[in-house]
């Protein structure tokens, strides 16, 4: 600071002192090599002379040397562009501060200050700085300059959804709700809405930890390629020198939080650490709570965190203004950004939907003979629950499923990018089979779920992320915040109750590849399933939410989840090796019915009649439901998906690999039905009529299930063809039950020679 202020000087006095017709002064040499001191004029400012200054002049064939004048410092600062300089009765009077205190400030450090002679200058710039560090933090949000209206690097949702909440706060109203879609801007939306609005500390809440390290980037001032406020010149980094300062929870602790202007964490850490972090912050330590995917908070983790900051304001961002459960968020509709408007805006994929319809479907039930179903019965029967989830599971209809899922993947590919599929599997095991069906028709494909190991989750990502997998195939996992553009099919094999966690998958696959061009051939997406799982009527109801129908959103959100039977609330059930009751025995496919998730076409077609029948006098007010009137039906038929061939080695491979994957499952199906535990040891050491000299229950339990299934194939393993291994993968159910007559009796023979 006191080198530039002396350099400042320099220059100054050097027109100062020419323009007053100074011709003479005593002149000094440049420090020598050796690095002797400067020898400057007896009291010259550089050497702490308050009304003294060194005027630095290069003749044309003169060495370096500098000239002193007795020039005052006033008269200098009065006659040049040094007015940013302040002395102290002036920067006292402009922070608004006595001079003493001023002074201390100065002496102490603590402000910015240059000393010249016995005198302190300050540098107004310098100034500006430290009074924003400084402000209070009931006034840093809204003493901010920022650039948000007028701001064409912000996307419309951005701009609209600010305004809209500023405007809903100042009318004196708390808790508001923003509807964006994913892919939107939700992030960057989630960074301006303190500006201008916080009467204080913003902490912000997110449903897991990529959420939370998304928002801590956007909102991380250090972070200079990624701070959302920087890259869209929201503030200027003259306004950021001194803030907004965010942190998180993971490795600070209160102090750190006090010395930030926002706190971003996630609800499991604030939350289940309540004596840690929840209950150390005063009720009045955050004067704004930004929830982010608010679909969660009506449960009694996030309701824990509200009732602590009871004053402050609250703002829910969230893709589906409902919850899962069907408990309604508190809080009033502020904003709501259409996935049509999204679309024809480039910022989310164009989706089509498509469902492999059968002509005929025969179905065999458990305990009845079996029957067939005509198309017409499929569309009556999908309602029902047990021919839905029948359906999921049947391994048939699964390979449909696959096929058009493949197909509408490779029409992708033909750009030359390499999109990828993301399927979603009803439990563990029916993600195996589909992974099975994806690897034996040549596609890499692997599968995610939450009881996986994070070392063995990150491995996966890695290879989606790479490209070098072609499907991924998750259960319960890769919710809200994961951010892949590449996946462009979404191939559903399971039915969804409800439209929440039918639009939070299905929101995986709307990044867009190339952004803001809607029309690009990489910007569409397909979701792909069976008519018989019902999810048309998802889509229905996603159209129905679209409109903002107020009755559908009453029926929808006061809707009551179905009774849990009987038998599984009492514990009574047991585990069996069929997931379903129903088999699938043969099905006819005819055709893919094919509808839009919404219509860039339509759209554009009714923006341009409406402008033609405007220039024309007439009514334009009718235009869109003349253009509904005059299209076809919603649903399109088109021929069915080509079956893909089958690699001979990899199908083998596959089958080989779910026999053993099967056994190790049926272990511990085994193991529920004999009410043991995996580490226990009753099997090897109690139960020793069955021979078994494994460690533990659960390696004596996959011992007994080999070695029924190797009774059953009559030869090893790597003899037996794939048909082999498929007729022994349609008789778990008898290979279980054999086994469990097994233990019982062996149990039964321990338990009376104790008697």
């Amino acid at each position: 600071m006191q080198f530039s202020m002396v350099n400042d000087l320099k220059r100054a006095t050097q027109r100062v002192a020419l323009s007053r017709g100074k011709s003479k002064a005593r002149p000094w040499k440049e420090p020598t090599a050796k690095g002797s001191a400067t020898r400057h004029a007896k009291g010259c400012a550089v050497r702490g002379q308050d009304r003294q200054s060194c005027h630095r002049q290069i003749g044309p064939s003169k060495p370096l040397t500098y000239w002193c004048y007795l020039v005052s410092f006033d008269t200098v600062k009065r006659q040049t562009s040094l007015n940013t300089w302040l002395s102290l009765e002036e920067a006292s009077a402009y922070i608004g501060s006595g001079k003493t205190a001023l002074y201390a400030l100065a002496r102490d450090g603590r402000i910015p200050a240059s000393r010249v002679g016995k005198k302190w200058a300050f540098e107004r710039t310098q100034l500006d700085l430290w009074i924003r560090s400084n402000k209070p933090i009931e006034t840093f949000f809204t003493t901010l300059d920022f650039n948000i209206e007028s701001n064409a690097s912000l996307r419309e949702p951005q701009r609209e959804g600010y305004v809209r909440t500023f405007e809903f706060f100042r009318a004196g109203k708390n808790k508001a709700i923003l509807q964006i879609p994913v892919g939107c801007g939700k992030t960057g939306l989630a960074s301006l809405l303190p500006l201008g609005v916080a009467n204080g500390r913003v902490l912000v809440i997110a449903p897991n930890i990529t959420i939370k390290d998304g928002l801590f980037e956007a909102m991380d001032i250090t972070n200079r390629p990624k701070c959302f406020w920087r890259k869209a010149g929201v503030v200027s980094d003259a306004q950021m020198a001194s803030g907004p300062l965010a942190c998180t929870l993971e490795t600070g602790n209160i102090t750190v939080a006090s010395k930030c202007h926002i706190v971003i964490t996630n609800i499991q850490q604030l939350a289940t650490s309540i004596e840690k972090w929840l209950l150390q912050f005063p009720d009045n330590f955050f004067a704004m709570i930004i929830i982010d995917e608010a679909h969660h908070s009506a449960a009694d983790s996030w309701k824990k965190v509200l009732e602590r900051f009871p004053n402050a304001k609250v703002i829910h961002m969230t893709a589906t203004p409902f919850r899962s459960d069907r408990q309604e968020i508190d809080g009033e509709l502020v904003y709501r950004y259409s996935f049509r408007s999204a679309t024809l805006k480039g910022y989310i994929k164009r989706l089509k939907a498509s469902y492999v319809a059968p002509s005929e479907i025969e179905l065999t039930f458990a305990d009845e003979r079996g029957r067939k179903y005509s198309i017409d019965e499929v569309f009556k029967l999908k309602e029902e629950e047990w021919f839905s989830k029948g359906v999921a599971l049947a391994p048939l209809c699964n390979q449909h499923i696959v096929d058009a899922s493949l197909e509408k993947l490779e029409e992708l590919r033909q750009t030359g990018t390499r999109h990828q599929l993301i399927a979603v599997a009803c439990t563990i095991n029916h993600a195996r089979e589909i992974k099975a069906l994806y690897s034996e028709r040549g596609y890499s494909a692997d599968i995610i779920h939450s009881k996986q190991e994070p070392e063995e989750q990150k491995t996966v990502l890695a290879a989606l992320r790479n490209g070098t997998l072609d499907c991924i195939i998750q259960v319960q996992m890769l919710g809200e915040g994961f951010d892949h553009p590449h996946l462009s099919v979404a191939a559903i094999f399971r039915p969804f109750r409800s439209l929440s966690p039918y639009i939070q998958f299905v929101g995986r696959i709307l990044r867009v590849v190339v952004q803001n061009d809607p029309t690009h051939p990489d910007n569409l997406g397909h979701v792909v399933t069976h008519l018989g799982m019902n999810l048309d009527q998802r889509l229905k109801e996603f159209k129905q939410f679209e409109k903002d129908d107020e009755t559908f959103w009453e029926k929808v959100i006061g809707g009551e989840d179905p009774e849990v039977p009987a038998a599984v609330r009492a514990g009574d059930t047991r585990l069996a090796a069929r997931e379903s009751s129903i088999i699938v025995n043969g099905e006819i496919i005819d055709g893919l019915w094919e509808e839009d998730f919404t219509s860039i076409e339509d759209q554009q077609i009714v923006d341009d009649l409406r402008e033609r029948m405007k220039l024309l006098g007439l009514d334009a007010s009718q235009v869109e439901e003349i253009v509904k009137k005059s299209k076809p039906g919603a649903m399109r038929k088109r021929p069915a998906a080509e079956n893909f061939p089958i690699q001979p080695q990899r199908a083998l491979e596959e089958a080989r690999k779910r026999v053993s994957e099967q056994a190790s499952r049926l272990a511990k199906i085994l193991l529920n039905h004999g009410q043991l535990t995996m580490e226990g040891r009753e099997i090897p050491y109690k139960y020793k009529s069955l021979g078994l000299a494994g460690r533990t229950n659960f390696v004596a339990a996959v011992m007994m299930i080999n070695h029924e299934i190797n009774k059953r194939l009559g030869k090893d393993r790597e003899e037996c063809s794939t048909e082999e291994f498929k007729v022994i993968l349609d008789s778990l159910e008898d290979i279980l039950q054999t086994a469990v007559r097994r233990l019982r009796k062996a149990k039964s023979e321990y338990e009376k020679q104790q008697a």
